[in-house]
């Protein structure tokens, strides 16, 4: 095969991967508003937003499906060596946990319709909006920090997770107590639990996205060594949400 022949076949694999890539940084955009939508629709108790975001998640999942689609039609028919190969399958990956955190937006909109009109827990809003904005810092980053194959701001995310279970343990903890002094704060203190849980999964898929760019750039993994800080899990089940 001619090296023109290559340089061809190498060209193609490229603008098909790129255009994967398009859609993959456009899910990340509307991922992104989604969840601030939702952490806004919560704080302001704003029903119309969040119907907004329930609606948008089907924009997210349609992509999602575009990438997975596309990624699996460019292995197919560009036969990718091995490190071409590495990139479309951590593009999959990536688009995955983009998907999962829209549904966690989503989660968060229907439940932020059960908890408006009800009791009001001092302080409860205005933490989850603290920890929401610091877990769409860690995504937006995440995010940069793929498009610039950036190892080094990847870690520093993944760094960041433990910061983010600490912040929700603390929240935890405050809505247990309140919980704990007012049977009639159990009700919205259970609903807002699963939301800072959702918010702090988003986090773990912000973690997740960093990690899959690492192995794309180098071919390796992160160890998992990084402790779990969230120990709320025996604690609180949440139940399916329709």
């Amino acid at each position: 095969m001619s090296a023109m022949n290559d340089k061809h076949i190498l060209s193609s694999f490229d603008r098909d991967l790129e255009s994967i890539q398009a859609n993959v940084m456009k899910m990340g955009g509307l991922v992104e508003a989604a969840l601030a939508n939702a952490a806004a629709a919560l704080e302001n108790r704003d029903v119309e937003l969040a119907e907004q975001v329930r609606a948008g998640d089907k924009a997210i999942d349609a992509l999602d499906v575009t990438v997975k689609t596309e990624a699996a039609r460019l292995i197919a028919l560009r036969a990718p060596t091995a490190i071409d190969l590495r990139l479309v399958l951590a593009v999959m990956e990536i688009s995955s946990h983009l998907e999962r955190c829209g549904d966690y937006a989503k989660n968060i909109a229907k439940r932020t319709l059960t908890v408006t009109g009800g009791t009001e827990i001092e302080g409860a809003h205005g933490a989850l909006r603290r920890m929401s904005r610091y877990v769409e810092e860690m995504m937006k980053d995440a995010l940069d920090a793929y498009i610039q194959r950036d190892v080094a701001k990847s870690q520093e995310v993944i760094a960041r997770d433990a910061e983010a279970d600490q912040i929700y343990n603390t929240l935890f903890r405050s809505l247990l107590t309140h919980m704990m002094e007012d049977p009639r704060n159990i009700a919205v203190g259970m609903q807002l639990h699963f939301i800072a849980k959702n918010i702090e999964r988003v986090g773990d898929h912000a973690t997740n996205i960093a990690e899959q760019t690492i192995y794309m750039v180098t071919g390796e993994l992160p160890d998992d060594d990084r402790p779990k800080q969230d120990r709320t899990s025996l604690t609180l089940q949440e139940g399916p949400i329709q």
